[in-house]
């Protein structure tokens, strides 16, 4: 066991005095050795001698008691370094470590908002009937009637929206084209918007920018100030928000996962599932909260 630690302790001199590791960096190595080490007792294997299997093990345990995929992979990652040195030491014919996938981390869920809430944004948004104010809800409602990221919403034309099509023509990334249906209220309210213009642009949001449209920068402090308005949390809103509104609420009401990915213009529709993730939550939390047996 001496001759274990002796080599451990190598390791982290050769942390400090090759790679210039810090006291911060070096503590943390030497606690997740450590850990490593103390789970390896109890099996009555070396730290320098452990297996693939070992190390594996070890990490089904920490998972088992709760550790977060990143602090696995974080630990793994120390692991590797010391394995690859007494490797590089010829200490080890072997690394145990080499074949050892690093835990990966769930996607965080979005950020949705209720149907409720973004009535509340809504209704704050039509509020307002000067100039100002129409262009504000027209901006809203096309925001979260279509799902457009914020980028194609400022940079649509003035004839993105014709009479005789309830559909635009949206170029997203890679400059891909798409067809996004609009409802009505939305229509209505791009018309009224365009209605009130005091002069042409070829941009259906402009602005006196360089760009000569709304950046997004400027979209988002809009929505701010609309949160504060309809009593909401202004840190909870972006133009990101609404888009995943969109999806959300879509999925809920019985939207097939294939026409979604279509209107967002994901390009694979494992992107598009993270929503599917999003009502299998609320649910969750409905039965949680509501089921009398819960």
């Amino acid at each position: 066991m001496a001759q274990d630690r002796h080599a451990a302790d190598r390791f982290i001199e050769m942390m400090v005095a090759e790679r210039g590791a810090s006291a911060n960096t070096v503590a943390a190595y030497q606690r997740d050795l450590d850990g490593l080490d103390e789970f390896l007792e109890r099996r009555q294997v070396v730290l320098a001698q452990a297996s693939t299997e070992d190390i594996r093990a070890y990490l089904a345990w920490l998972q088992r008691k709760g550790a977060s995929a990143r602090t696995a992979a974080r630990r793994l990652s120390a692991m590797r370094q010391y394995y690859q040195f007494l490797y590089g030491e010829g200490e080890r014919d072997d690394d145990p470590t080499a074949t050892v996938e690093a835990p990966r981390a769930g996607r965080p869920l979005p950020k949705v908002l209720t149907e409720g809430e973004t009535d509340a944004l809504l209704a704050a948004a039509r509020a307002v009937d000067d100039a100002e104010g129409l262009r504000r809800a027209a901006l809203v409602e096309l925001l979260y009637a279509t799902g457009l990221r914020v980028s194609e919403l400022v940079s649509l034309p003035s004839r993105a929206l014709r009479e005789d099509t309830p559909f635009i023509i949206v170029r997203g990334k890679g400059g891909r084209e798409r067809l996004v249906p609009v409802g009505e209220q939305a229509a209505r309210a791009v018309r009224v918007w365009l209605g009130v213009q005091d002069k042409p642009s070829p941009w259906l949001f402009p602005s006196h920018g360089a760009s000569g449209h709304l950046t997004r920068q400027a979209v988002g402090k809009m929505l701010k100030q609309l949160c504060l308005d309809a009593g909401l949390e202004p840190a909870r809103v972006s133009p990101h928000v609404l888009r995943h509104a969109f999806a959300s609420h879509l999925l809920a009401h019985g939207a097939d996962l294939r026409s979604v990915q279509t209107m967002l213009g994901h390009a694979d529709i494992s992107t598009t599932q993270i929503y599917t993730h999003v009502l299998e939550e609320r649910l969750k939390s409905t039965v949680l909260n509501h089921h009398p047996l819960a």
